[in-house]
């Protein structure tokens, strides 16, 4: 008898139902789990109190719209086997299982590893008898039907459709909330293209600008920034003065800035990797409240209380400004379409499949072009006198 496993999630309010042995299977994976502990937005919640959500949710939410997306595509004849839906659900579960304690935040930071490179090290980890064979390909775009990568990694694949409504759930910026339905079924295939058919041209236009507002107004939103800063400059700190911690594997991440070679050479980095969650970095960080060190026991202190830094954005570059671990300076870039990535096209009932950017009456070439760049500029906030 297969087993079948409901779980509710109030995005998609309703039930998620998973009932492929093999994809239960991955769920239950300690990898897999490390998940719930990871938040999806790091530490946005010192801003949004709301985004506590986890990476779990979200890649529970992926694979629920590339469901949906494989059956609208199915019923316009789309062929696609079994075993290749079987595996763009396993590439788009399992695409984010790669992140680090609080997402984004420590990216490049902890290890001197991307979260994707990672990812793929996880995934063959976790290919035993080859099953997830069909899923590492899709990921790494050498399948032969091209598609399927663009539904897991692509300009609008399943991961973004999901992040969008659920982040913008979490945290109550209405901003973020696209037809994700409708743009899913109007999803087509044209010359192994993932497309979109034209009637869905508005939900599209909806959908890139509603990511562009997304970002300024929760992912590098100012405050979101100065907390990354600095819970940056703690890591910063612990390394430089060799700072002790109660975690034995926490701490020897912080003594070895590993590479990708290091984790080829030594599997077992990687279960080490895993043991890692926001939890810990919490604990080490209360930890080191305490320390002898005084910067490194403001730097704890203040991140522990929400005591953030001051921060101050611009549309030109700050002069002048020493870095340090109270203040510095960076630049925040932000391009709500990428024309050097796959394009959006659009599919016209007379078969022409043409660039959202011709496509479209509100987005043109030079809206959709621009670069959005911002500095910053973070520094210790007064002491005011009660």
């Amino acid at each position: 008898m297969t087993k079948r496993k409901i779980i509710n999630d109030p995005v998609y309010d309703g039930f998620l139902s998973i009932d492929d042995p093999v994809i239960l299977s991955v769920i239950e994976h300690p990898f897999f789990q490390r998940q719930r502990r990871i938040k999806q937005l790091g530490l946005t919640y010192l801003v949004y109190p709301g985004a506590m959500h986890t990476r779990f949710s979200h890649m529970l939410g992926a694979l629920n719209l590339m469901g949906r997306a494989l059956e609208v595509l199915k019923q316009k004849g789309i062929d696609i086997t079994d075993n290749e839906a079987q595996g763009a659900k396993l590439a788009i579960l399992l695409h984010d299982i790669g992140h680090g304690p609080f997402s984004h935040t420590s990216e490049r930071v902890l290890v001197d590893v991307p979260h994707e490179t990672l990812t793929e090290m996880f995934m063959e980890r976790m290919n035993t008898n080859g099953r997830l064979d069909t899923a590492i390909s899709i990921f790494k775009n050498t399948y032969s039907k091209h598609f399927l990568h663009q539904l897991v990694s692509s300009q609008l694949d399943m991961d973004r459709l999901d992040y969008l409504g659920r982040d913008s759930f979490f945290t109550g910026v209405s901003e973020g909330i696209v037809g994700t339905d409708r743009i899913i079924s109007m999803l087509n295939v044209k010359d192994d293209e993932l497309v979109v058919d034209q009637k869905g041209i508005y939900s599209v236009e909806k959908f890139i600008i509603s990511r562009r507002l997304m970002y300024w107004q929760v992912y590098m939103h100012k405050t979101v920034i100065a907390a990354d800063q600095l819970l940056l400059n703690i890591f910063k700190r612990v390394r430089h003065i060799s700072e002790p911690c109660q975690n034995d594997t926490l701490q020897s991440f912080f003594r070895h800035f590993y590479s990708e070679n290091d984790f080829r050479q030594t599997p077992e980095l990687l279960d080490k990797f895993a043991e890692i969650d926001d939890d810990d970095i919490t604990v080490a960080v209360k930890q080191w409240m305490h320390s002898s060190d005084e910067t490194l026991r403001t730097l704890s202190t203040n991140l522990i209380n929400r005591h953030l830094p001051a921060i101050s954005f611009s549309n030109t570059p700050f002069c002048n400004k020493e870095n340090s671990y109270i203040s510095g300076t960076g630049e925040l870039r932000n391009r709500s379409y990428d024309f050097a990535d796959q394009e959006i096209k659009v599919l016209f009932k007379d078969g022409r499949c043409v660039d959202i950017s011709e496509a479209s009456d509100q987005l043109d070439r030079h809206f959709l072009e621009k670069q959005v760049t911002k500095y910053f500029h973070f520094f210790p906030k007064p002491i005011t006198q009660n």
